[in-house]
Order: structure tokens, then C-alpha cells, then sequence
């Protein structure tokens, strides 16, 4: 079917070029499988414009009509349809496709999460380079989900790939980012199975599974740990329930995880060299993807790469807020990067993938958004002021990096100096059946259960486990709680952080976490000062010295683990704190240690653990942290739409 974008039938696009688009063009694939594409084309009187020209593709399972909804400028509300996105790209003299991935909505198939979408991919891509209105060149974009299928692709390299804007997602590797981090389950994957189980294909023909997955409570089901395949929320679309649970019990990083689509590092020599931004953000889920992926073919490939992090949650580059906490009008990409979402791809697009000289080739490496340096009072919004900038470098970490110790002492201290000889070491007990519950972080698709951001690690009714109202996390028996005397001087971390413990329990398998923690002094707005959440992370001790073969812990000896929160970009002020809490969960991000050695979603008993962390000279536990000298920083310079 071919319809015209506009009202009513067809909108102007340029003095040239009008927007046709045919709808659900089946592609055909290798398997037989074909899958649903609209394509975007310019015209003139109605008609498709003879000649070749380069394509933008758009792989997603979120519906290839629908809005995207990170598709805003700063400031707008309602997000654009892709049909609108794409005559942006149309009137640049650019073709633009969206297709639905296998299983979802007009295409065929089976869904299978991730793991189906790189030979996909490239049949799609082999298509349209043999298209007559294809120039041969194929570039892509797209947002979470979306850059998990561009980075599926590239990683077979096709001739006609000729650029990518890769927004949070395409897994350096989904075991320890994504899917699984320090070996514990990150339950975002449950929320999303169960959302977007209500858009498969076989609830939208039954009506019978439409009403039982309405009716199922996802919050309430949450309360009830652990579930079982067959009598689950998801139950009602099985292949939805089985590939949750296959991901759920992987626990080891076997051969399942090295698979196409969720283990970028395997197919880092063949991966496409081609120009490429990753991007994400400090409340991303995808940060240690961008940064990794970054590194990891910076190594191998030509370029250009570029790497962007900003401060946001998942995809609201728009937003000058992440949770609680606002950055300020410099944060978002509209003004700062370039005049809006749109525009930095099609510069990118326009310079590599046209010709044209727009200047993006003497852009600045890596654009980093380094939060910290605001009032740290409410704003109009009641939300507080961080602030930040941008800052630049030639590569990640930052050349003026200076990874710095910071000790953990047995009277909660934090600091650079050694703890004594003699320290005693700190017990707690971890109850599986009372976690600490999760107040923000690096998370998405956790609605209706948990959300992402920047938050004062304070209960709250809004988030879930929380019981007691208005009481800090850190006054919970289970937080070890360690940090900073006020600072006299403004300090900067920017990088990657690794926490270093020595521990023991007297179970033989639990967890340990870690949380990173900007506490600003108590001001007029926030009386009892605002304990502010940057990074977090775990590790589950089963995997302490391998993640291919877990070994359980003897209960009572010391051993010492490894945390690694994603990394983090912020200046803590004079007069804050650096905090570092230490626990054994971060409930419902991660999913939780039964402290019985039971296979991973297959527990049925649990215990409480006695977990002990030592604090002495001989087994001094620290966290790195990687200091930047102010004076090191460099800025980004305000953003011109002439280019630089």
C-alpha cells in the first residue's frame, strides 16, 4: 500500500521533494520469514523521485507506526511519529525504512529477544542494496531495542553499511551489562517481558491471554519471589515466559552468552568499520555498553568513533532531568550538541555518508556530561539542582585520569588514608526477604515496578519494598555506610569504579553491592541534606573468581571480591561528601541471592546471611576512584548550527 505523509494528502517537503511512503513491503528472508518494512522515498506530484539514494534503517519491535517516544525536543511533550522523523531525513535527500523485527506486529515469525535480529538485519541490508532507489549505501539509527538490532548488524558487516548512531543499547556483552551484571539477573528483563508480552502477536489475536495479562498484578507478583516457568505473570505467552527464564537460569557465562546479538566483544575484528557514535547516559542501562563498545573497536577499526554521555535516563536526552534531580538547561543534547536529536544524526549522516563538509569530522572524540557544580536547591519543578557541564577529551577513560584509593575504615570513615592495623571488622545480616529496595539508578523499562534516575536515598512510598517513609536507606542495619568528611575542595571523578572488598559470610553463596553517593549538606530546601545516588553495582560470590565456573564459598573464610558500578561523571562540591554504602541487594534491580547455592531461578529455599567485611590494613577494602584535576577538564565550546 502507498500513502502520502501529509494533510491531506501530501506535505511539501522541500522546493524539490515531496514524502511517499509504501507500507508493509514483506521483505523475505533467508528462512522464509518476511518481515514488515514502510519505506520512505522522496517525490514530486505524487510520484517517487527516479535515482538513487542513500537509505536510513530502523529496526524495531515497538511498532514501525508508532511514536518513538524519545522522538522530542527539549521542552515538547508529545513524541513525534517515525512517518515525521523520517521526512526530516526524506527532504535531506535521504530514503528511510522502519521495520518491524520478527514476531512483532505486521511481520512474521517467531520472537526470540535479541537473537534472531543480526542475520535478519542483514538480509534486510542485502535487500535494499539491490534496490534500484538504493545508492548502496545503508546507514542506521535507533534507540535501545533499536540499537541492539544496528549493532546485531554490523557485527556481520555489510558491504552497504556505510554509518551508524547508536543510542543505548547493541551489548558489549549482555552478561555483564544488560542481562546479567556481577552475575546477578537484572530484572528489568522481567518487566519488559511481561509489557511488551501484551503486544505479541498472540495476545492481540486472543482475547482470552489480552484479559489474563491484564488482570495479572506485576507489582504484587513481585512480592511473591521466586516464580517458576508455568506459573509466572508471563505464563500466558509462552515463548515470551521461556526466553525470560532461558536468560533467568543462564547463570554461568557459557556458550549461550557468547551468541550473536547480545556479545558484541566476540565480533569486535569483523564488526563494520564504518563511522559510528555510541551514545548513552549516567541513568542508562546501557552505559557499560557504550563505553566498552567505544574502547573495545576504537582498538580494532579506522573510524571514526565517537562516544557521548549524558546525564539523563534512558533515551530523555531532551530532558534537563533524570528523576529528582535536575542538570540544567546545558545537559540536553537540544542546544548544547546540536539544535536537536534529529539534527545530530543528520549531520553525522549528511558528513559521512553524503559528503558533506559540516564539520562533525572535528568534533571532539568524547563528550562527557560531568554533573555536579549546582545550587543544590529546589527548582520551579521541586526537583533538585545539580547542575553540570560538558566537558571533552580524545579518549576513555579521560588521558588525565588519576585512579585513587579511597580506604573503608571501621568507624564509617572514607579516605585516602590506610585503615589501622587492628581494625574490627563489620557484620550484618542479609535477608532475602527483606532487601534494601532500589531508589534509582542506571534502569529502564521498569515501569510499573521500579524507575530509573537521581534520587535522595530516602524511602518513599513511590518506590518499591519501601515500608518505612521518610527513613534514609543508610539507617538500615543491612547498609554499611562509609564516607568523606566534608570536602575542602570541589572534586572531580569521571570514569570507571571499582570497589575492592574483603569479605566473608557464613553462607556459601550471597551477594554483595556497592552504591556510589554524592551527599550534599543540609540546606533550607532540603533540611536534612539530600544523599544523592550516582552509580551502583554486585557481585555475586559464587563468581568471584570466574565467571565460566562458579565456585560456592566456604562459610567463615575471607576472600576478596570485585564490584564494578557502571562508570560515573561527577564534581562533588566543597563541602559535600564522597559515600560509599555497602550491602547485599538492590531490590527489584537485580533479583535476589537466596543464600542457599540453589541454580539460579530455580531456588525454593532461602536463608539469612551473616556477611562480614574487613576493614584492617592487611585486608584493606577500597574503592578506586577515578579523580580528574579541575584544572585538566576541558569544556565543550558552545554548540553553532554553522558547524564548528
Amino acid at each position: 500500500m502507498i500513502f502520502f505523509i501529509g494533510s491531506p494528502n501530501i506535505m511539501q517537503a522541500s522546493a524539490d521533494y515531496e514524502v511517499i511512503a509504501e507500507s508493509n513491503v514483506m521483505i523475505t528472508l533467508r528462512d522464509g520469514v518476511k518481515l514488515a518494512t514502510d519505506i520512505y522515498r522522496p517525490a514530486r506530484s505524487g510520484i517517487a523521485v527516479d535515482g538513487r539514494f542513500p537509505v536510513i534503517l530502523e529496526r524495531t519491535p515497538y511498532g514501525k507506526t508508532r511514536a518513538s517516544r524519545s522522538e522530542v525536543d527539549r521542552g515538547e511533550t508529545k513524541p513525534r511519529l517515525r512517518a515525521e522523523v523520517a521526512s526530516q531525513f526524506v527532504r535531506a535527500g535521504y530514503i528511510v525504512i522502519y521495520q518491524d523485527c520478527r514476531g512483532r506486529h505486521a511481520s512474521e515469525g517467531e520472537f526470540v529477544k535479541y537473537l534472531s535480529d543480526g542475520e535478519d538485519g542483514l538480509d534486510t541490508a542485502n535487500w535494499i542494496a539491490a534496490q534500484p532507489w538504493c545508492n548502496g549505501k545503508v546507514a542506521t539509527m535507533g534507540l535501545s531495542y533499536a540499537a541492539h538490532t544496528q549493532v546485531s548488524l554490523a557485527c556481520l558487516a555489510p558491504k552497504a553499511l556505510s554509518a551508524m548512531v547508536i543510542d543505548c543499547g547493541g551489548f558489549s556483552n549482555a552478561y555483564q551489562s544488560g542481562i546479567r551484571s556481577g552475575g546477578a539477573f537484572e530484572m528489568k528483563q522481567v518487566t519488559w517481558a511481561f509489557n511488551q508480552a501484551k503486544e505479541s502477536p498472540l495476545a492481540q489475536s486472543d482475547v482470552r491471554v489480552r484479559e489474563a495479562l491484564a488482570a495479572e498484578d506485576l507489582i504484587e507478583w513481585f512480592k511473591h519471589m521466586p516464580w517458576k516457568p508455568g506459573h509466572s505473570p508471563v505464563r500466558w505467552a509462552p515463548e515470551y515466559e521461556d526466553y525470560l527464564f532461558e536468560q533467568w537460569t543462564h547463570g554461568a557465562f557459557s556458550d549461550y552468552w557468547k551468541q550473536l546479538g547480545i556479545y558484541t566483544e566476540g565480533w569486535y575484528q569483523q564488526f563494520a568499520d564504518v563511522p559510528q557514535i555510541h551514545m548513552s547516559s549516567w541513568y542508562d542501562a546501557y552505559i557499560q555498553t557504550a563505553t566498552d563498545n567505544y574502547v573495545g573497536l576504537k582498538k580494532h577499526k579506522r573510524g571514526p568513533i565517537r562516544l557521548i554521555m549524558g546525564p539523563w535516563t534512558h533515551g530523555d536526552r531532551s530532558k534537563s532531568w533524570s528523576g529528582d534531580v535536575d542538570f540544567g538547561e546545558a545537559s540536553t543534547v537540544d542546544g548544547n550538541l546540536a539544535q536537536n536529536w534529529r539534527d545530530l544524526r543528520q549531520r553525522w549522516f549528511d558528513h559521512w555518508v553524503r559528503g558533506v563538509r559540516n564539520g562533525v569530522d572535528l568534533e571532539p572524540a568524547v563528550r562527557l556530561f560531568l554533573m555536579g557544580g549546582g545550587s543544590g536547591r529546589k527548582n520551579a519543578a521541586g526537583r533538585m539542582q545539580h547542575g553540570g557541564r560538558w566537558i571533552v577529551g580524545d579518549d576513555w577513560p579521560l588521558p588525565a585520569v588519576k585512579f585513587t584509593p579511597y580506604y573503608l575504615h571501621a568507624a564509617g570513615g572514607l579516605s585516602e588514608e590506610e585503615p589501622a592495623a587492628n581494625s574490627t571488622p563489620i557484620s550484618y545480616d542479609y535477608d532475602p526477604s527483606n532487601p534494601v529496595p532500589t531508589i534509582g539508578g542506571p534502569l529502564t523499562s521498569g515501569q510499573p515496578v521500579f524507575e530509573g534516575g537521581a534520587f535522595d536515598q530516602r524511602e518513599q512510598e513511590r518506590f518499591f519494598g519501601c515500608s518505612n517513609p521518610g527513613i534514609p536507606l543508610a539507617a538500615r542495619p543491612d547498609v554499611l555506610v562509609f564516607e568523606t568528611p566534608p570536602l575542602t575542595r570541589d572534586v572531580a571523578v569521571a570514569g570507571p569504579i571499582t570497589i575492592k572488598l574483603q569479605v566473608s559470610s557464613n553462607c556459601i553463596d550471597t551477594d554483595f553491592t556497592a552504591k556510589l553517593i554524592d551527599v550534599y549538606p543540609p540546606n533550607e530546601d532540603y533540611p536534612r541534606g539530600y544523599a544523592m545516588n550516582l552509580c551502583d553495582g554486585i557481585l555475586r560470590c559464587r563468581y568471584r573468581n570466574s565467571w565460566e565456573a562458579p565456585q560456592m564459598m566456604t562459610p567463615g573464610e575471607v576472600y576478596e571480591i570485585t564490584i564494578e558500578p557502571f562508570a560515573t561523571c561527577n564534581l562533588f562540591k566543597a563541602g559535600h561528601r564522597i559515600r560509599l554504602d555497602i550491602s547485599s541487594s538492590n531490590f527489584p534491580r537485580y533479583d535476589l541471592n537466596w543464600n542457599t547455592g540453589e541454580p539460579e531461578g530455580r531456588a525454593r529455599t532461602r536463608r539469612i546471611a551473616t556477611n562480614t567485611v574487613y576493614v584492617d590494613r592487611a585486608r584493606a577494602s577500597h574503592v578506586v576512584l577515578p579523580l580528574v584535576a579541575l584544572d585538566a577538564l576541558q569544556l565543550l565550546p558552545p554548540f553553532s548550527s554553522s558547524g564548528l
